[in-house]
């Protein structure tokens, strides 16, 4: 169709989005891991260890401060992106003028500012304060736009699918990379031969990686384009804070994995920062930590691939915990493996491996909430939702930022430290902050969502199709779906017509969700079977719900016990809020996938409106084969006498 033709992306615009990705995530690297790095172990060398120590603790603070605080501008950041209109569309301009300031910025923190601290130690923090948030702030806006932008770029599902998976690989390249690289690289552009590197080394790593940020904004912002919709008309002003609290008061599903995933990500954070410090002061081999990062990424790769095969297999509360009991045994070979390379190597593997598979547990549980949600609240929070997730990382990353900084000064790994000079108490005092306080995080985390989430596949599956029997009962209130006269309904499909009677399901076949048909798909493409508004399009994508022009509220159901296949073999070309017109593709499904997983592949078409139409007459024999568009059920509405009586039965085809 036409409409999918206009969302075809170049593979020029989507290497330039990838290009992108690999950049924003290299610049985050550098800013969330090894900043620290710096700030603790060489920006200040005043030649006083107690004054160096007091300014390395009162700046990690400020940047903890900050960045906490930065929270809190974030959802003002979203709306002055979705505001902003200019001829180079809404996020271009933000990713390029973001990207290039904050690239800016962060060079001139990876410097002493002219040796200023030692002139006038307050004017200093002052500055660097200004300079942080400043940097902080147009980062958000380089990071939001960025990510933001991908439904702008195309209005096809798959193509925006395909676009994500190359932003994925060029994200997870370009943050791992800097991993790989940053020992390695400080220390040959170092001028003197250390194992920690000095300023002039750090300096030339950090302008290389703000060069790639600033170069691959720019690419973002002369080789992608922005596609004008009406999807992008009905967004909502994005939702802060105080609304994410409102949301979790309300849904106790979401409360619960958001304290899980909080104890757990503060945890990671401070466990993750130290590794290159346990590399570099504990063992003496910074090096090291570059063969680390690169089987991390690799590990990485295999974990991912293995979650969809271990969730067929464990519920999500086993998979949880048991990828947790992996963590903490990791952590405690880690504790005690000493400079012994080989052990460390394997420690930090086992402790890293799992993480991923948390993160896409995390993710499906939040998913599913929006859902329990719905159900429970009367209402569909899913912005609000899915904003919990990168909230609860930024506060991770903040709370480490400014504990990682605290545990340097204890551990006496600051200015001028090797690992030669680190003491006995010293290396004690950095294992119990590195390994014991974040296990004991960890167990918090297991024992919240072991004995508070409820959120499994199974009990998704019960909540959908609650709401799939409910939906649509609003509008019956609302009044947006004033019917005024007879209508007729096509088929959304090809295929062999059945008699709703027959559909093996009780909810469906008794009429109790409303009056309709289904069809035996001859293929995969759902159209639109008259002009309309989404409503609703399930986060699984086997379903979706119009509001017709003609007044008729209208639910296409793909198959029976298919929201337990997640997603998978389904491709939605529309979203909530959208216009549609008759004949254009909804949803594209891949029956072989239903079939595969031993599931009834009907498609059911239901007026939930029913009661609004006192007859319903099939216009075609059912048994017969039908083209999409092909009209097959009429609809005669109530006059005022039949208004007080219920909804009429089918009549079949003459």
């Amino acid at each position: 169709m036409k409409d999918k033709d206009e969302g075809k992306m170049s593979l020029g615009a989507r290497l330039a989005y990838s290009f992108g990705a690999f950049g924003n995530d290299s610049f985050y690297g550098l800013l969330s891991g090894y900043l620290i790095m710096f700030i603790t172990s060489h920006l200040f060398n005043t030649g006083n260890a107690a004054e160096d120590a007091k300014m390395i603790s009162m700046v990690t603070l400020i940047i903890m401060a900050l960045r906490i605080v930065e929270l809190f501008i974030d959802p003002f950041i979203g709306n002055a992106i979705d505001r902003t209109k200019t001829r180079w569309g809404h996020f271009r301009p933000w990713v390029v003028v973001g990207g290039s300031i904050s690239a800016v910025i962060l060079l001139m923190l990876f410097t002493n500012l002219g040796g200023l601290y030692q002139k006038n130690a307050v004017l200093y923090m002052v500055v660097f304060a200004v300079l942080y948030i400043t940097m902080d702030i147009f980062y958000s806006f380089k990071d939001v736009g960025f990510w933001s932008m991908l439904p702008s770029l195309t209005t096809s599902s798959r193509e925006r699918e395909k676009t994500a998976t190359y932003a994925r690989v060029g994200s997870t390249v370009g943050g791992g990379l800097v991993g790989i690289l940053v020992m390695p690289a400080v220390i040959f552009f170092s001028a003197k031969a250390t194992s920690t590197g000095d300023d002039r080394g750090w300096f030339i790593f950090a302008a290389i990686i703000c060069t790639i940020a600033f170069v691959s904004a720019w690419c973002v912002g002369l080789f992608t384009r922005e596609v004008n919709s009406d999807i992008r008309k009905n967004k909502q002003d994005t939702k802060g804070i105080v609304g994410i609290f409102k949301a979790l008061s309300g849904n106790d599903q979401l409360m619960w994995v958001a304290l899980a995933y909080l104890f757990y990500g503060i945890a990671i954070n401070i466990t993750n920062s130290l590794e290159v410090y346990y590399f570099t002061y504990i063992m003496g081999m910074p090096k090291a930590f570059s063969i680390f990062s690169t089987i991390n990424i690799f590990l990485g790769i295999i974990a991912t691939s293995l979650f969809p095969i271990l969730s067929k297999k464990l519920s999500r509360k086993v998979l949880f915990t048991s990828c947790l009991v992996v963590m903490l045994c990791g952590m405690g070979l880690f504790a005690v493996a000493g400079n012994n390379l080989p052990l460390v190597l394997v420690a930090a593997s086992v402790f890293g491996f799992p993480q991923q598979m948390v993160f896409l547990i995390v993710l499906m549980v939040i998913t599913d909430s929006v859902e329990y949600g719905q159900l429970k609240l009367g209402h569909r929070d899913e912005s609000l939702a899915l904003s919990v997730r990168p909230l609860i990382d930024k506060f991770g990353g903040a709370v480490s930022n400014g504990v990682v900084g605290q545990i340097a000064i204890m551990a006496g790994m600051t200015t001028g430290a090797t690992a030669s000079s680190i003491t006995t108490s010293g290396k004690m005092n950095f294992k119990i902050m590195m390994f014991a306080v974040p296990a004991v995080m960890l167990v918090i985390a297991i024992i919240i969502f072991a004995s508070k989430v409820i959120l499994s596949e199974k009990k998704h599956a019960e909540i959908v199709a609650e709401l799939e029997k409910t939906w649509g009962k609003k509008f019956d209130k609302s009044g947006e779906n004033t019917v005024n006269g007879d209508v007729l309904i096509p088929t959304p499909i090809s295929g062999k017509l059945m008699n709703l009677s027959e559909v093996n399901d009780q909810t469906f076949s008794s009429g109790s969700v409303g009056q309709g048909f289904a069809i035996k798909p001859s293929d995969g493409k759902v159209l639109a079977p008259f002009d309309a508004t989404v409503r609703q399009v399930f986060t699984t994508r086997h379903a979706v719900g119009l509001v017709g022009d003609n007044g008729v509220v209208l639910l296409i159901h793909i198959g029976l016990g298919t929201v337990k296949l997640k997603g998978t073999g389904f491709v939605s070309y529309v979203e909530q809020g959208q216009r549609v017109k008759k004949g254009q593709e909804l949803i594209e499904f891949w029956d072989p996938t239903i079939k595969k997983a031993g599931l009834d592949d009907t498609v059911i078409v239901i007026v939930t409106n029913s009661d609004k139409f006192s007859e319903f007459e099939m216009t075609v024999k059912d048994g017969q084969s039908v083209q999409a568009e092909d009209n097959v059920l009429e609809l005669k509405v109530k006059n005022e006498e039949e208004t007080a009586l219920g909804g009429g039965q089918i009549e079949p085809a003459n």
